[in-house]
């Protein structure tokens, strides 16, 4: 339990339903299609939809998405990667033609064809109850009468106000500035294509205008993409097998790779041989270890995730036991690791902007759903006449042949965003995740080993300071105690403030045993956890 005598927030209880998202009027909405009979999912678009229009520096419907979805009668997880591919002419023979050795995040070349649309479509035909068509009527409401900017969406705004001014999308910077908390903005032309999704499906956004706006957008900036990249199936969602990890009882899930969930479980894999630090959640011993963990997961993940349909990529091999185990070995309880190779270090931008929702149904329905441009406002490239801001996860390619993420025609970036799933017995515990860009698996295993190594409850296990080693230093929250950042020193580790703070998670505890569902939201966010 808290103490109550500090400022902090109390886990949310509820026995019908209950949302978790990074905007209050999100997590309403949710809450308004579980009451309209809508199951887990349906709830989980229509708040997802409602983020793109009011936290557009986060998410928006140019930017792709990953979901996790445990129905309750199933007894197992469905995974679903809606995550784009690169267009057909971007070939690494190109792009040496043209001397392009590195992608530039605000360059049409970053840009690859938004995979969302089609993953909402095609996880309301498979799971849902209910269509686009009713979903996204409480996001065209906000597209097109505005909706008060809240204060960390302003802040990370203001934050960016540079990025928009260089690429020209000067209607994000109303009276050539960024709005201020209160103010309210309003983008009637995303209105009116959420409007054609509503009436035609995704089609509207692959076809016909919108798509024609997007493409004559990213070819006025050099870009190769067609209105054929977006019609032909290169924003085609897949159902995939996910990946799982047994993990102090629990079945922990992720997507597979091209996303990097599989650093996440490699993380709890390395940690879970040994016993939790005895010095407590706080302590200067567990962040040393997960710290080293996260060096060596990151490593790899840089060497080997890439676009499973390209490359091999070795998942039983990085997630078996002896692997972990010799991995494990490599920790030591007294210094930091000096020798580790530096491939993935040098690879890490600073943290991104995404959003991550959870919702679970009366039924029992579990969704666990993220949806992102990457970085703030994505490429900052604005399609005008259709409202769309167009994501940059292309800038997760290398520019670099042979290399497993190499940018080729048709092919995924290696992916941040990464919904988790926590399951035991066949059914259903948590769904939970952890926003941030590259920061997301760090986030995922320190908020599960919070809990249920350390036995905060879940709110305080999404509270706690965190930290994130970051191109050779190790990224502080400011709540660390300066103790045991001393302590974090001396053991070798060379620390620095964070400049912002480190993700946002949400997640919902669903506890059987007494019959109510128990909910946490990041402070970090504007968000919040509901329940009925």
């Amino acid at each position: 339990m808290r103490n109550h005598h500090l400022a902090g927030r109390s886990p949310v209880y509820a026995t019908h339903g209950m949302a978790a998202t990074s905007m209050p009027a999100a997590t309403l909405t949710a809450l308004d299609v579980l009451r309209a009979g809508g199951n887990a999912l349906d709830a989980a678009v229509a708040a997802t939809a409602v983020l793109c229009v009011i936290e557009p520096q986060s998410t928006g419907i140019g930017g792709d998405c990953f979901c996790l979805y445990a129905p309750a009668s199933a007894g197992k997880v469905i995974a679903l990667n809606g995550s784009g591919r690169a267009p057909a002419a971007a070939t690494i023979d190109w792009y040496e033609q043209q001397g392009i050795t590195a992608l530039e995040n605000t360059s049409a070349h970053a840009v690859t064809v938004p995979g969302a649309i089609n993953a909402w479509e095609t996880l309301l035909k498979a799971h849902g109850r209910k269509g686009l068509d009713e979903l996204l009527q409480p996001a065209i409401r906000y597209a097109a009468d505005g909706w008060p900017v809240h204060p960390v969406v302003a802040w990370s705004w203001q934050r960016l106000e540079t990025k928009l001014r260089k690429n020209g999308t000067h209607s994000f910077l109303p009276n050539g500035k960024a709005p201020a908390a209160g103010d309210i903005f309003r983008q009637p032309a995303l209105a009116e294509t959420l409007r054609g999704i509503a009436r035609n499906g995704a089609k509207a956004f692959y076809e016909g205008p919108v798509a024609a706006d997007i493409v004559a957008t990213l070819r006025a900036r050099g870009g190769l993409h067609t209105e054929e990249d977006l019609s032909s199936g290169l924003s085609n969602a897949e159902f995939v097998a996910p990946i799982t990890l047994n993990w102090r009882g629990y079945d922990v899930y992720q997507c597979p790779p091209n996303g990097q969930g599989i650093v996440a479980l490699m993380i709890l894999g390395m940690l879970g041989g040994i016993a939790p630090a005895a010095d407590g959640p706080l302590g200067a011993l567990r962040f040393h270890r997960h710290i080293e963990a996260a060096r060596l997961a990151y490593r790899d993940r840089d060497a080997f995730v890439a676009d499973p349909s390209r490359v091999d990529v070795p998942v039983k091999k990085l997630l078996g036991a002896e692997y972990l185990s010799g991995l494990r070995a490599l920790i030591n309880d007294d210094a930091a690791l000096r020798a580790l190779p530096a491939a993935g270090e040098a690879m890490l931008p600073p943290h991104k902007d995404t959003v991550y929702l959870c919702v679970v149904d009366q039924d029992g329905n579990a969704c666990s759903f993220i949806n992102s441009l990457f970085e703030g406002f994505g490429s900052a490239i604005l399609a005008e006449r259709s409202g769309v801001m167009l994501q940059n996860r292309g800038f997760g390619f290398r520019v670099e042949r042979d290399h497993p993420n190499c940018i080729a025609p048709r092919k995924r970036p290696m992916h941040t965003i990464i919904p988790g799933m926590v399951m035991r017995e066949g059914q259903a515990v948590m769904p939970y995740g952890v926003m941030g860009g590259h920061f997301q698996p760090m986030g995922h295993s320190l908020f599960l080993t919070n809990m249920l190594e350390y036995g905060l409850d879940i709110q305080q296990a999404i509270d706690l300071p965190r930290l994130f080693p970051l191109k050779g230093k190790v990224q502080v929250e400011h709540g660390i105690p300066r103790n045991i950042c001393d302590a974090l020193a001396k053991r070798g580790h060379e620390l620095e403030p964070a400049d912002r703070p480190h993700g946002g998670g949400q997640a919902i505890w669903i506890d059987r045993a007494r019959g109510c569902l128990v909910g946490g939201s990041d402070p970090r966010k504007d968000g919040l956890a509901l329940g009925y």
